[in-house]
């Protein structure tokens, strides 16, 4: 399957493995499987879906900064995401990321130098899964391995997947790991390239069935990436993002204001962590009105129900 959006891949992968997909009983409850999936992203920056039903941009934000902050507390990612605690170990989740690509090894930076030395290089392989996580206690990480490659000035990139839940993770997943290859390329100097995601199993499960045809039920959506990010201040987005992120999530110091942010690419993208932080609507409507870039303003408008429901200002 090759799509330009993720909305067009969820369509195109919701929808065949609701129609084809074999039913299997593993641990974490019956599911309908592919295997052997491989999907294309020919735009990864068409990385988030503008369905209002799968619109996930703040827990996907979240797990990213998690991953580049080379963590493996769950304290951390529950804030995002509250289903993390059932994965954990003593505070930590056994199988993350982080800490194999961002931690004190810092695998990706070797995978950035081996392109550096030897661009055609079939070598730029961060290996994520170990043998050894078969004796962990609760989570096994899904992804395998992370492949980088330069071809006519662009690059491309392939995840190898064992295992990949299509409703909950692959948007997750596509987000993080297109954000991951964008921030290469720019490492590198070169253009960004396709995305492929080669699934062993790929699976809908049985509790989310009624979801996913929710989902399909909305019909396609129109094509709208991402902004580029600016090659220029990726050092100082980055490391700005992260620090507001900190603040933010632990309430230590002040945290970032909305009068002192500026109209960039990491500007928008700590609005939208103020904008999770919030508990009224007129809190979340000053922050949409200060949304540089209209591309992030949808994500803020799906917010409002939460607040409105409950009658909060």
């Amino acid at each position: 399957m090759s799509e330009a959006t993720l909305d067009d891949v969820l369509q195109e992968t919701l929808g065949h493995l609701l129609s084809h997909g074999a039913t299997i009983h593993p641990t974490k409850g019956e599911a309908l499987e592919v295997v052997g999936a491989v999907i294309e992203l020919t735009n990864p920056r068409a990385r988030v879906s503008r369905s209002h039903k799968r619109s996930r941009i703040f827990s996907a934000l979240g797990e990213l900064l998690w991953y580049l902050a080379g963590s493996d507390d769950v304290g951390f990612i529950a804030y995002y995401i509250s289903a993390y605690p059932n994965f954990a170990v003593a505070g930590r989740v056994e199988g993350a990321y982080g800490p194999r690509l961002f931690g004190d090894q810092h695998r990706l930076g070797d995978v950035i130098e081996v392109l550096r030395q030897k661009p055609d290089s079939r070598q730029a392989v961060v290996q994520i899964f170990s043998q050894d996580d078969l004796d962990n206690e609760k989570d096994v990480p899904c992804t395998t391995t992370l492949q980088f490659f330069i071809r006519e000035g662009r690059l491309h990139m392939v995840t190898h997947m064992r295992s990949n839940d299509a409703y909950l993770g692959l948007p997750h997943d596509m987000f993080a790991f297109t954000m991951i290859q964008e921030m290469v390329a720019i490492r590198l100097g070169v253009e960004l390239g396709a995305y492929k995601h080669f699934v062993g199993s790929l699976h809908l499960y049985t509790r989310s069935a009624a979801d996913a045809r929710a989902f399909l039920d909305e019909g396609w959506h129109q094509s709208t990436p991402m902004p580029s990010m600016p090659s220029a201040s990726l050092d100082d987005g980055l490391s700005r993002l992260q620090a507001a992120e900190l603040a933010l999530r632990t309430s230590s110091g002040a945290g970032p204001q909305l009068g002192d942010l500026g109209s960039d690419y990491w500007d928008d993208l700590i609005r939208l962590l103020l904008a999770f932080r919030v508990t009224t609507v007129d809190e979340l409507n000053v922050i949409r009105a200060s949304i540089a870039d209209d591309f992030f303003k949808i994500y803020l408008t799906d917010r409002l129900p939460k607040f409105e429901d409950t009658g909060a200002r």
